[in-house]
This record gives C-alpha cells, structure tokens and sequence, in this order.
C-alpha cells in the first residue's frame, strides 16, 4: 500500500506544535494512548530496483522478480517495482560500465563483472558475499543435437567433421560463448578429447579452429543462437544445458549430448555500489542478493533448468541432471584471469584458432 501524498508535512507540523508545547508553554508532551502505540507503521514510499542480467535466465527472473517483490513489500508495507534488461552478458557489462544505472548486475562469469569494477562501479569485494563467492546459478555447456541425434554427435570431436553447420555465439559479446570456447579448450587440454593431447595447448587450438571452421554465424547472445537452432539452422549448437532443458519444457524436439568433458557454469550477481548509492537502494539490493540462494529462488531456477548451488536441493534433483564423466571448473584452467589471457586476449588461443578456422596456419 503506498504511503499517503500528505503524510510528510502532516509529520512535519505536527513536530513543530510539539515543540512549541514543550518549550514555548513549559507543558509536558502527553503520552501516546494505547491504540496509538499498537497502530500499524505506515507504507514507506514505493522504490523501484533496476536489474542488468544475461539473457539465459530470463524466464526464470520472471517468476523470481515477483515472488521478491512479496517477500519485501508484505513485511514493509512497501511497493517495489523492477526495471529489467536483458543482453548478452559481455554488452551488459559494457552497459553498465558506460551509463546503463542498474543496482544489480546478474551476469554470465566473474570477467563480465569485472568489467563493472575496474569501471570504478562495484568498490566491494563482490566474491565474498554469501557462502557461494557470490555464485547464484550453475549449469554446464553441452552439445545441442536434432531430435533423434541423425548427425550421432557424441563428442567435441564430432563437431569438427567437415559438412557440419556449427552454432555458438560471438565471444565478445556473449558470456556464454566465452563458457563454451573454455568447455572446449579445457577438455582437450586435460586429454579428454580424442584429437588432442594432454597439457598441449597446440592440439587444443588446433581441435577449436577445426570446430570453428564450421560455425558460420555468431549471434550476440547464447539465447540468440539458441533461437536461431530452433528455427532450423544448425546441425548441432554448444550452449548451456539449460537453454535446452527450457526449450524442451516448451515442447521443442531437440535433444542435448553431455561430452565425456565439459566445465561447469557458474554465473555471479552483485550490486553496483555506485549506483545502489546514487538511488538509494542498497538496503533492497542487498535483499535481493540474499534472496536469490533460498530454497524459494534456488527452486524457481531449477525450474528454468539451472542448477542449484545449495547443496541439499542440488542432492533432492540428482536425478534431473545427467552428470558428465570429467566435470571441471575454470579454477582447474587457472581461474579466468589466466584463461583470459590463454585463451581469449587479442592474440591468444581463440584468435589463433580463427586464424585456423579461416584456412591459416
């Protein structure tokens, strides 16, 4: 319920005649009467939160923005609204690091936030917040096939094979291609692909510039791809497992291959100092943090088909999940700082594989 529009002055003068009674006549403020001390608070004024995210979890920030706005205005007696944008996670990044004004960003990878800070805009320790470093959602990058698998993609190395048509998204726009370049590159360089050997950073570059050799197109986002695949383009897409698992729920036929090696996904939130400051909305902001790892949120994005980071709920839906044989994270590459300048700085890994890709050499 929203505060009255003439509560403000009636408070005002109301503390002036309180004033003059005590000090100007030498009386004694009465006390409240009972029913004035057992009277409900009145409605703070409404507050409006602004949320920059990725655009795998849409769907899934559309049953959780609402359940937070009950969780925090029945309590309070306080209206909140929400302002949502959705792109892929680097051009967020980027949004927000160049004027876009939101309290929260909900990102693809630490990098992506990164961004946000070294722009001077998160001046906290955004890692240590809560008991996840500051992880809301996991998933892993898979392979996805047409219904009934005709291609009999198995693996990496079978979306090298001459003749395919490959989608994945651009690196430098999309979080979720950065996931999928890193599954690649990660499992070659454990050994766990057929072409490459193990801590050979060589016959890694060489397995991603063959597959990439067949992606003809790279859309912004992991969700762009994904809408392409559904339209029919595409033999196979490497995207999150669960951008599949959503668009079966939504009775799209195309299945998803788990590779023998694959990284697991884990996507940060935090507020944006800066503007939390300017807008006044640290307190809700700093709610809503918390309130994305309850059971209640956990739930709603398991929903959506992204993992659970608490451990009891990720234990309950076993069962929902296929579970790869090798199942790394990117601290098993040396964290991002070294995967970025391995793999995606001008130069490095990803651009070396273009350079395959293209007929180099």
């Amino acid at each position: 319920m929203n505060a009255h529009p003439t509560l403000g002055r009636v408070a005002t003068a109301n503390g002036l005649l309180l004033c003059l009674a005590l000090l100007g006549c030498g009386g004694k403020a009465s006390s409240p009467s009972s029913q004035e001390q057992s009277a409900s608070p009145q409605a703070a004024g409404p507050i409006s939160l602004t949320l920059g995210g990725y655009t795998t979890p849409r769907e899934a920030y559309g049953a959780i923005l609402p359940a937070f706005q009950e969780h925090w205005a029945k309590p309070r007696k306080q209206e909140l609204s929400f302002k949502e944008s959705y792109l892929g996670s680097g051009a967020q990044a980027r949004a927000i690091a160049g004027g876009f004004e939101a309290d929260v960003a909900a990102l693809s990878l630490e990098p992506d936030l990164e961004v946000i800070r070294k722009a001077g805009l998160i001046s906290h320790d955004w890692k240590k917040v809560g008991s996840h470093a500051g992880v809301v959602t996991r998933s892993i990058v898979v392979i996805g096939v047409r219904e009934g698998n005709p291609k009999n993609i198995k693996d990496w190395d079978d979306l090298a094979r001459p003749g395919l048509n490959v989608l994945t998204p651009n690196v430098r726009t999309s979080g979720g291609a950065r996931w999928n370049i890193a599954a690649v590159w990660g499992a070659a360089l454990r050994g766990k692909t057929a072409s490459a050997k193990a801590n050979d950073p060589e016959s890694a570059t060489k397995l991603l510039g063959a597959i990439l050799r067949n992606v003809k197109n790279m859309d912004a986002g992991a969700r762009e791809s994904l809408l392409q695949f559904e339209r029919g383009v595409g033999d196979a897409i490497i995207t999150y497992e669960n951008e599949i698992l959503v668009g079966q729920q939504k009775g799209q036929k195309y299945e998803y291959v788990i590779p023998r090696s694959t990284i697991l996904i884990e996507n940060p939130v935090a507020l944006v100092d800066r503007y939390v400051d300017k807008h006044g909305t640290r307190e809700v902001a700093t709610a809503f943090l918390e309130f994305l790892t309850t059971p209640a949120a956990q739930r709603i994005y398991a929903q959506h088909g992204l993992r659970p980071v608490l451990g009891e709920l990720e234990r309950e839906l076993a069962d929902k999940y296929k579970q790869p044989e090798d199942l790394f994270t990117i601290r098993d590459l040396g964290d991002w700082a070294g995967t970025q300048s391995k793999v995606f700085d001008t130069g490095s890994a990803y651009d070396r594989a273009l350079g395959l890709a293209s007929g180099g050499t």
